[in-house]
């Protein structure tokens, strides 16, 4: 007991610390919750629509919901490859953009923002921040091992965020309230989206295509292999069972023996090449990328076209700046606070921003179109554009005001001359 005691003040000690001296308190911490789940089997049976509507019914009941069913499909259809690559395009923009923490007179923390950037658990946040409009959810604890702060995903059919219930094991109704939890908002981050997540309107065009996917497999092993007719004698017992036997073990072999009353033939195969299946899978990959992407975007198209392509980006561009300024407001009102309850960071005012991405391409035309007007600085073009550069080509001699030569008078006397006009 006095050694328990000890270790609660020795953490406690070591966050103060850390909060008046401004340095991250990285005191060994195992997690709370993540050790507690009951790790279990997900099944890899074909689902269809029904399942589906199952799984639907039991996230969405009013008593004891549960997001096992659900998650499990959720799991699956991930495999999808074209539904992981609109995924990852989408997500791996804002997770590679750079930020910075602003004090409040818009200013850049450079200190703060050097200490966020240290923890290599900063991408993984991101990300599970982005799957919780994915998944439904996402919550997260944070602990540290070995000196290294770690962060861990819960498992989302593990967890039922309409009720804030956590089930160490799915196959019992024990459960854990983690909102009312100590570790919560501190530790213990949840992410929620309020909704059963984007996956959730995917799951259909994914299970038609996996369907249409099956079914094209078949029609190529079909007619690949055409039928193969014997004609014999079938009220002579032994010829049917010869010619059975003879089919059955044909196979791949391009000879075989029959007799002189038999006829051995190829069907007509499926004249048919698929153009149905093949239609339904695009249609389901284009369902996907308007879903993920807003739009259609250049590799999923026969024929595109750059006004069309510039129309797809700018719309993905926008969705995109939405799940930033999302990773803003989870930052803000429950990452940082947390991490200074934790002791990881110093208290701060400012507040986490990404910078705005500038477009290298028009700034440089800009750029070149105003250098015959002002003079633009080696600092900047070199900052901007990483070009060395030293100093003008040539001086521009500024022109002077032309003047008549001076004229003397019959007395001898200098008389100016009038200045010249333009007008």
């Amino acid at each position: 007991m006095n050694k328990t005691v000890q270790n609660i003040a020795l953490r406690t000690l070591a966050t103060l610390q850390a909060k008046i001296n401004g340095t991250p308190s990285l005191t060994n911490r195992k997690g709370s919750y993540a050790p507690k789940t009951v790790r279990k089997a997900i099944s890899q049976a074909r689902r269809d629509i029904e399942d589906l509507t199952r799984a639907r019914t039991l996230a969405l009941k009013a008593e004891n919901p549960k997001q096992i069913q659900l998650q499990d499909i959720f799991t699956i259809i991930s495999d999808d490859a074209h539904l992981t690559s609109q995924m990852n395009n989408r997500k791996e923009q804002t997770i590679a953009a750079s930020y910075e923490m602003l004090t409040p007179d818009k200013k850049t923390d450079d200190r703060l923002t050097g200490i966020i950037s240290d923890l290599e658990l900063i991408p993984d946040l991101f990300g599970y921040m982005l799957d919780s409009e994915y998944y439904n959810h996402s919550l997260v604890e944070l602990s540290v091992e070995d000196n290294t702060p770690k962060i861990e995903l819960i498992p989302r059919r593990n967890v039922v965020p309409d009720f804030g219930r956590f089930y160490p094991d799915t196959s019992f109704d024990s459960f854990l309230e983690y909102r009312k939890a100590k570790e919560y908002k501190r530790w213990l981050l949840e992410f929620n989206s309020g909704h059963l997540g984007i996956l959730n309107k995917a799951v259909p065009h994914i299970l038609f295509k996996k369907f249409a996917q099956s079914c094209w497999s078949e029609l190529c092993e079909i007619y690949g292999i055409p039928p193969r007719v014997m004609k014999t004698d079938t009220r002579d017992p032994d010829m049917l069972d010869n010619a059975e036997a003879m089919m059955r073990d044909i196979g791949a072999a391009a000879w075989f023996i029959i007799d002189t009353t038999e006829d051995f033939e190829f069907a007509q195969g499926v004249s048919t090449n698929g153009d149905v299946y093949n239609n339904l899978i695009r249609l389901c990959n284009n369902e996907m990328s308007m879903l993920i992407s807003g739009a259609v975007v250049g590799q999923d198209t026969k024929n595109g076209n750059e006004s069309k392509e510039k129309i797809s980006m700018e719309i993905t561009d926008r969705l995109v700046q939405s799940d930033k300024r999302m990773i803003e407001n989870y930052m803000n009102s429950l990452v940082i606070p947390a991490l200074y309850r934790i002791g990881w960071i110093p208290a701060t005012t400012s507040k986490f921003k990404f910078t705005a991405a500038e477009d290298i391409d028009r700034l440089f035309d800009m750029t070149v179109q105003i250098m015959p007007h002002k003079k633009v600085s080696d600092k900047f073009i070199k900052e901007k554009f990483g070009i060395e550069v030293e100093g003008d080509r040539y001086e521009i001699v500024q022109p002077t005001e032309p003047t008549q030569p001076e004229k003397k008078d019959n007395d001898g006397k200098t008389e100016k001359g009038d200045k010249l006009n333009f007008q």
